[in-house]
């Protein structure tokens, strides 16, 4: 009890004496600064964050396309193209393209305009695309004229390799029709009947592709009317 009643009443507790230690070390030195304003890149706008708008057709130019000797107009159109610029070559990006062009265009007959044509750059010489048979293709429109209901449909398509070396693909599609004087609405055919006619279709096919090369059986396509011949 005696040790107790001789306790100082006002001895500070540890707590408060770091508290004034704290208190008394800020308050002798000066207040920190903190760094603003030191890293620079953070604070400044970059420069050439806003390029100029560089017309991207100043970089182009233009080539000519000459289409295939068996077509009555050569000078079919005209492509663009970025400008040679260290290993990329313009002409190199050119080889492959292919283009559609309508064989009214390219023959001067408004009456194959159902026909169309794609063309693929095979060369090119100075500003000139030599362009080359890539295939052929028949508008939808005229498709879809052919297409009636209460007849029979019937597709054939065949591989067929060309004397010069050319693998092509061939389709065919044919349309039974009514004969003369007939009273029935409908004009389909029997399986076995298709199936005869396909083969027939095939063979035809498979010898107009074999028996000449590609120039040869391009022109075939384009001037005579095959589709009534099978």
């Amino acid at each position: 009890h005696r040790s107790t009643h001789h306790l100082p009443t006002t001895a500070p507790c540890p707590l408060e004496q770091t508290q004034k230690s704290v208190l008394y070390f800020s308050s002798t030195n000066k207040p920190f600064k903190m760094a603003v304003g030191k890293n620079k890149r953070l604070t400044k706008s970059k420069k050439g964050s806003r390029k100029k708008a560089v017309d991207p057709f100043l970089k182009k130019e233009w080539y000519k396309l000459i289409a295939p000797s068996i077509f009555a107009v050569k000078d079919c159109g005209k492509t663009l193209i970025t400008k040679t610029q260290g290993t990329k070559i313009a002409s190199d990006f050119l080889k492959g393209r292919v283009f559609e062009l309508s064989l009214a265009d390219l023959n001067k007959n408004e009456a194959l305009a159902y026909r169309k044509i794609k063309l693929c750059i095979e060369d090119v010489q100075g500003y000139n695309c030599l362009l080359n048979f890539h295939g052929m293709d028949m508008t939808r429109d005229k498709l879809c004229s052919l297409i009636r209901k209460k007849q029979s449909i019937i597709e054939a398509n065949v591989d067929c390799r060309t004397t010069d070396g050319y693998v092509v693909r061939m389709f065919c599609i044919a349309f039974t029709r009514p004969q003369d004087n007939q009273i029935k609405a409908t004009c389909y055919a029997k399986s076995a009947q298709i199936r005869a006619i396909r083969a027939k279709m095939t063979t035809f096919m498979t010898e107009l592709g074999t028996k000449g090369d590609l120039k040869a059986l391009v022109k075939e396509l384009i001037s005579a009317p095959i589709g009534d011949t099978i």
